[in-house]
């Protein structure tokens, strides 16, 4: 990740975390200048990546540049598969695995009771929402599942949700771990989204990120015989033995 001068003395606690799962590179007037890394082994090294799928970007290269935000939305519209669009990337959506789905549906289960009666609802993908850094980097993704407070309010005409979800949640697989663990949790933080759930069916755990401001403020991980817990909603929460199959 490249970032200017300004932009790290004003985020500072947000790229330091960002710096455990890759080196930041930190710029100014254009000329690199130095690198923020972690001096524990990176996140991202510590996955077998001789093992990783990645989602197939580069097919959708556009002559060696990035895709612009009307291209995603053509490929989008002239082919069945699902694709997400982050910073100028394509990702393609590779259907996911059994172990993805039974945590999936479980924890849309624990969702979708706890919010019964209550003013935000539940929505899982695949459901477009479209993200803005800038009014000019629109990004578009599926979380796995949404929480979502502003759903009247933020349907267009065409109904289609356009607001921001107070909740995200992914869930890890080979082919979509890196993302998920750096691009997509810097993206949520930015575009501010409220929390962040990173559920690992691999190891059995549920990482949850609390934003406040768009910056870190708070996380756990839990495991074992716990049970995961909101930070946004009082009382929300998930046994980690009833997510994962045994």
């Amino acid at each position: 990740m490249i970032i200017n001068s300004t932009e790290l003395q004003n985020n500072f606690g947000k790229y330091l975390m960002l710096a455990a799962h890759e080196d930041i590179i930190i710029t100014r007037n254009g000329t690199e200048i130095a690198k923020l890394t972690a001096i524990i082994e990176p996140l991202a090294e510590k996955i077998n990546l001789t093992d990783m799928v990645y989602e197939k970007s580069s097919e959708y290269s556009y002559d060696g540049r990035r895709a612009t935000f009307e291209e995603f939305l053509q490929l989008q519209r002239e082919s069945e598969e699902r694709y997400e669009y982050i910073d100028g990337e394509i990702y393609w959506l590779a259907s996911p695995k059994t172990a993805h789905q039974y945590a999936l549906t479980e924890l849309f289960g624990i969702f979708y009771n706890f919010f019964q009666g209550k003013h935000c609802t539940p929505m899982v993908a695949p459901y477009d929402i479209e993200l803005k850094r800038t009014p000019e980097n629109i990004n578009m993704v599926q979380p796995d599942i949404m929480i979502i407070c502003d759903l009247e309010e933020k349907l267009n005409e065409d109904d289609y949700y356009k607001g921001v979800p107070s909740l995200v949640v992914e869930i890890l697989s080979k082919s979509t771990r890196r993302k998920d663990l750096i691009k997509k949790l810097d993206l949520y933080m930015s575009c501010g989204v409220g929390e962040y759930w990173i559920v690992n069916p691999d190891n059995k755990e549920v990482t949850v990120y609390f934003f406040e401001n768009q910056n870190f403020s708070k996380n756990a991980t839990y495991k074992n015989n716990e049970a995961a817990q909101s930070y946004l909603f009082e009382g929300l929460s998930a046994e980690i033995g009833r997510i994962f199959r045994v």
